[in-house]
């Protein structure tokens, strides 16, 4: 493939990649299937699209055109050239209000499109639970549908006209009013003419049927409409330049009736008369899908404002106003009211988005249980008509029995469409012979019920072979017929639709077994103790390639490289595992690069619906890479920052004075270079006596009424606190104390091991670890809760404790016990409430990835309120600095570009009087070297509110500012001391 490489890179401007890395990437969608790709171009434009389908034809290779690589059914993997179009053809042309159309290019992700028609009242009716994410072009291959197509239909129903370009190098415009001469025009026309009475008789008469090709759409009743008969033709048959679609109106208020039914066979039962409410959506779920995100995520809330019952409905009205919305949706509930167990309307906005994301994660979260169970997508979309749809579930459930196979299910039950997760065994000879059989029993089913195999996720790989048990021979024939007027010599995406791949061929965790040692220096608990396993959990839906909302994946966003995604490194750890692409092992370079760009944000772990840990698979990378070898020089100076700093606590203040003023003289530039740190960071300021020091030489305090009456609190001086920022431990200890609180310190340094964590020094980290928590032992068998002020720190003790010594109970003990500041004041909020002294405050807030990962911050945000501080909590992500991540050499521009996306902006624009609320160290650190206003701690902020700050002692921060400086308010509007 050396020439077809040579003839792309001269032909195309855009980017035309045959490395391994990036056919690793692209060798998976979010479905079953592997195959790796011949090479990825990323076109500039039209003309550099028909440039490449030129040289693929000279050279007769497969193309393959791609948008998000989110296909479920395998359309989106083949042995082809692939066109990525997410790259650069990915803008919105132009929108016409008064026409209700609008031009796209195919790699318009489709929220972007949905943006831009919101202000016009109008919105692109079908939106997959992908929508932050997916491409029209992609939409149109694989016709989407998504929860609205109750109201406004597939895509297909929403598609005007197309520009597409066919492999042979032809070009049509398809529509309305569009020239119906030519070849394909002619020959499309007369195949419609003649298989037209067996079209009418065979396909099935309901709204979800997305298998096979649009035959009915060369139908004269449908107006013998070319574009609509292209889509769902799954990158078959042509190329997709651009599309003209439709725009709907959308209501400018919506509500959600919430019912509540015993199961969900009887959910399933009753949308026909949720249909005749006029609704805009009716999603189901079943029981098991919220039993597995609670046991998946016990932190989670949303679903507790779920009304009772074993099986619910989402009915979606609107309204002109959220008044109307909110009748509609109460009308549903007492129409409903007979067969329901309980129901309840929810208008605000937030919580909708909250109860909407359980139901668009549904893919994710119920296909990996706590324990590292595996499910898995194949038969996960069928659809029958509305009417029989409780029927199906009933006989599907006994199918799944039949089988023994388990399966959790949700999907769009208003248009009879089920999605499901079955635990199919997919590594073993008998257990992929028990999968093909349970697919063909499948298929006999869901055509039994007058249903279609797929109802929204097209057929692909999974289950195009199965179409001859939908449609009869003849029919097949006119797909094989269709397919050749478009694509005579079979080279656009072929083995999919017609003349398809086995469904039980590909299959990817199969033909990619692992041939590492599976040997972790982590536990892997949740993946079974098998970090080969934990690889196979990324199911490549990709909402780590979304560009904002949530935390994951600060570098892809920087970036917009798959490569420095969560889905990309994934990948590229799975295909070293298998050794058949990534042929390194440990040592593969291509796995290097695209961890070194990983923030360890623990982002994923949270946000990705599967729950993937990059963080820890690059600590296990790194661990196992460096056994034995030399390591980067960061791992042996920011790695061990609390080693040095244990050393730094035995220094006189004058001595700690001298290193300050070294750092930052020209000799702070030979001791970064030394150190692996990057030039333009500055050495943060060390506090001239550490918080435990000061602690010791001023015994426990306490003060109050009923001083001590709550009992006592071990307080876990970690060491950025303790060191750079130990003002924050003196106002946490007096706000403790001032709760009644003893607030008490372990008799020496403790240490969760972050640092050597994060740089894969696994086995230091657990001596650390262990030593820590012989230190406090007496603490942990007392009962006494320990209490952590730094959020990284914190997690490290919740999480990371347990992965690091599996069976050391005492880790167990603390992972347990371990709060957060603000896990302890919630508990008061009601004498917080009547504490507050002084006028109101206005913050904004940077959550800490990890605290976002592993803790939570419902009661951050309570007791801020009881603190009477007004706080906006940033939808940032992560501010960029990440620990060590930020002064690596290497990855300034990267970790200013994450602070800069949302963080900086939001703090510049700030008023003088807003507080900026920052518990992590990483993230006051970023603020501070950009020059913005001096960040504070939730420990700051209650002690100024509970007027507290006069009485203590403060020494110095390493921002420089003493709290004695922030009496009146902390607001840091005085942020230019030194």
């Amino acid at each position: 493939m050396i020439d077809l490489h040579a003839a792309l890179g001269k032909a195309v401007r855009g980017r035309v990649r045959f490395d391994t890395a990036t056919r690793a990437m692209y060798s998976a969608d979010a479905s079953n299937y592997r195959r790796v790709p011949i090479g990825v171009v990323e076109p500039l434009d039209t003309d550099d699209v028909e440039a490449a389908v030129a040289v693929c034809s000279t050279y007769n290779v497969p193309l393959l055109p791609r948008g998000a690589g989110t296909s479920i059914a395998g359309q989106a993997v083949n042995t082809a050239v692939v066109l990525d179009f997410t790259k650069h053809l990915n803008q919105l042309v132009s929108i016409d209000p008064e026409a209700r159309t609008a031009q796209v290019q195919p790699g318009l992700v489709l929220d972007r499109l949905r943006d831009a028609a919101r202000p016009h009242g109008l919105t692109f009716g079908p939106d997959p639970s992908t929508h932050n994410r997916c491409t029209l072009g992609g939409m149109i291959g694989n016709n989407a549908c998504g929860s609205h197509s109750v109201a406004w239909g597939k895509t297909v129903d929403n598609v005007h006209a197309l520009d597409v370009l066919t492999y042979s190098g032809e070009r049509l415009i398809l529509g309305p009013g569009t020239p119906t001469a030519g070849r394909i025009p002619a020959a499309l026309r007369e195949l419609g003419d003649r298989y037209g009475d067996l079209v009418r008789t065979t396909f099935p008469d309901l709204t979800r049927r997305v298998s096979g090709y649009n035959l009915d759409q060369l139908l004269p009743q449908n107006g013998v409409d070319l574009a609509r008969a292209l889509v769902g033709t799954e990158g078959t048959c042509a190329t997709v330049l651009g599309a003209s679609v439709r725009l709907v109106e959308s209501p400018a208020a919506r509500a959600l009736a919430l019912l509540g039914f015993p199961d969900a066979y009887l959910a399933a039962d009753h949308v026909t008369v949720v249909r005749e409410l006029g609704p805009l959506t009716i999603e189901g779920m079943d029981a098991g899908l919220i039993a597995a995100l609670r046991a998946s995520n016990p932190a989670e809330t949303a679903s507790r404002a779920l009304p009772e019952g074993g099986g619910w409905l989402y009915v979606e009205m609107g309204g002109a106003t959220r008044a109307e919305a909110e009748a509609a949706a109460q009308a549903v509930v007492t129409a409903m009211k007979p067969y329901t167990k309980s129901a309840l309307v929810v208008s605000e906005p937030a919580q909708m988005r909250a109860l909407w994301r359980i139901r668009e994660d549904g893919s994710g979260i119920v296909t990996r249980s706590p324990d590292g169970g595996e499910a898995w997508p194949g038969w996960e979309d069928a659809a029958v008509p509305p009417a029989r749809f409780g029927a199906y579930l009933r006989d599907f459930d006994a199918l799944m029995n039949q089988h023994n196979r388990k399966g959790t299910y949700y999907g769009h039950f208003g248009d009879g469409c089920l999605h499901v997760r079955i635990d199919f065994d997919l590594m073993t000879q008998g257990g992929i012979a028990t999968f093909r059989s349970f697919m063909e029993d499948a298929a006999d089913l869901a055509v039994a019920h007058g249903g279609s195999l797929s109802g929204e996720h097209g057929d692909g790989s999974a289950r195009a072979e199965l179409l001859p048990r939908m449609y009869p021979p003849e029919i097949i024939r006119a797909f094989e017929e269709f397919k050749g007027i478009w694509d005579p010599a079979n080279r656009m995406n072929p083995d999919r639709v017609v003349r398809p791949a086995k469904m039980d061929e590909d299959l990817r965790v199969f033909v990619g077994m692992p041939t590492i040692r599976d040997e972790p220096a982590l536990a892997f608990a949740h993946d079974r103790g098998s970090f080969t396993r934990a690889t196979r959990r990324c199911l490549g839906v990709g909402k780590c390639v979304t560009e904002s909302g949530g935390v994951m994946c600060p570098s892809f966003r920087a970036t917009g490289e798959e490569m420095h995604s969560t889905r990309g490194r994934a990948r590229l750890l799975f295909e070293m595992a298998n050794g058949q692409v990534i042929t390194g092992g440990w040592q593969a370079p291509e796995v290097e690069e695209a961890l070194d760009l990983c923030l360890s944000c623990k982002g994923c772990k949270r946000d990705c619906p599967v729950g993937v840990d990059m963080a820890s698979y690059k600590t296990e990378f790194l661990a196992q890479r460096y056994t034995g070898k030399v390591r980067p020089a960061a791992h042996y100076t920011m790695g061990a920052l609390p080693r040095w700093m244990g050393l730094v606590s035995k220094l006189p203040p004058r001595a700690v004075d001298a290193l300050n003023a070294a750092a930052r003289s020209p000799l702070a530039a030979v001791v970064k270079k030394l150190g692996g740190i990057t030039p333009e960071r500055s050495i943060p300021t060390i506090a001239r006596e550490p918080f435990t020091n000061l602690r010791t030489r001023q015994g426990v305090r306490s003060s109050g009424a009923e001083a001590g009456s709550r009992g006592r609190i071990l307080l876990w001086p970690d060491t950025f606190t303790n060191h750079f920022d130990p003002a924050i431990a003196v106002a946490a200890a007096a706000v403790l104390e001032s709760l009644g609180y003893t607030v008490e310190l372990p008799p020496r340094d403790v240490c969760c091991g972050l640092t050597w964590t994060s740089t894969g020094q696994v086995d230091i980290a657990r001596k650390t670890l262990t030593r820590s928590l012989r230190t406090i032992e007496p603490w942990l068998a007392a009962g006494v809760p320990v209490v952590g002020l730094e959020p990284s720190c914190t997690a490290a003790l919740k999480a990371d404790g347990p992965e690091l010594l599996p069976h050391d109970p005492l880790a167990a003990l603390l992972s347990a016990g371990v709060r957060t500041f603000a896990e302890v004041l919630v508990e008061h909020v009601d004498e917080l409430r009547r504490a507050a002294v002084g006028p109101r405050q206005r913050a904004l807030v940077q959550v800490h990835c990890h605290q976002h990962a592993e803790i939570g911050t419902d009661a951050d945000g309570a007791v801020m309120a009881a603190l009477r501080v007004d706080a906006e909590v940033l939808d940032s992500g992560c501010c960029g600095l990440a620990g060590n991540f930020g002064f690596e050499k290497g990855h300034y521009e990267v970790s200013m570009a994450c602070a800069e996306r949302v963080l900086l902006p939001a703090v510049r624009a700030a008023d003088p009087d807003v507080a900026v609320l920052a518990d992590g160290f990483s993230c006051r650190t970023q603020l501070r070297h950009a020059g913005t206003r001096e960040p504070v701690h939730l420990a700051q902020v209650a002690a100024t509110a509970l007027g507290l700050q006069s009485r203590q002692q403060i020494p110095q921060s390493s921002g420089g500012v003493g709290m004695q400086c922030r009496q009146a308010s902390c607001s840091h509007s005085d942020t230019q001391h030194d």
